[in-house]
């Protein structure tokens, strides 16, 4: 079984989290049943970007990194107070454990921002949200990455993507390298995708 580590900043994003609980899910029960998904958070009750509060699975002093073999972290909002998490030094020690062991790290959108701010991101391809209006590219940029203008860019075993929009090529693309190729379309086409 692959354990999944969704790791929930206070002011994420719900739909940025939920596809990777339903993409990894559908796995789980239609797929190859190799992975599970344990919610986490610093707080025991977490507030998403719009007022819709979540209960996390674990709080992040419960767990041992050292279970799990892949990180998924949605994007959120800086008015929703998504940086105060996301900055912290719990999360940025959690970015640099999984990066350390080279297991698959998984962002959306601004989550990348996370990632950059840990450091290692530093002469690494990578992208986050890119809108022409949006300061969040040159942020990035700021700690060292190297930008590409992609919808998505992996790195290695690191995955960043662009905008909300991504959300659900990102959780394919964590799936197929947790799983494989076939498994991975054949989840994408049980849910619709490949209509």
């Amino acid at each position: 079984m692959k354990k999944i580590l969704l790791l929930l900043a206070n002011g994420f994003e719900a739909v940025e989290a939920s596809v990777f609980t339903d993409v990894l899910g559908w796995n789980k029960w239609e797929g190859d049943g190799t992975t599970e998904v344990v919610t986490v958070g610093l707080h025991q009750q977490l507030q998403c970007t719009w007022n819709f509060n979540v209960t996390p699975e674990k709080i992040l002093h419960e767990i041992s990194l050292e279970d799990f073999d892949a990180l998924a972290i949605p994007g959120g909002f800086e008015e929703a107070g998504f940086y105060d998490d996301a900055f912290s030094e719990e999360f940025q020690a959690v970015v640099r454990h999984f990066d350390e062991h080279k297991k698959p790290i998984a962002t959306i959108c601004v989550a990348s921002l996370i990632l950059g701010h840990s450091g290692i991101l530093h002469n690494r391809k990578a992208t986050t949200y890119n809108h022409p209006t949006s300061k969040r590219l040159a942020q990035l940029q700021s700690y060292g990455a190297n930008i590409v203008n992609e919808r998505i860019v992996r790195t290695e075993h690191i995955i960043t993507s662009s905008n909300p929009g991504t959300a659900f090529d990102v959780a394919f693309s964590l799936l197929e390298m947790l799983t494989s190729a076939e498994n991975t379309k054949k989840v994408k086409d049980l849910m619709g995708f490949n209509s």
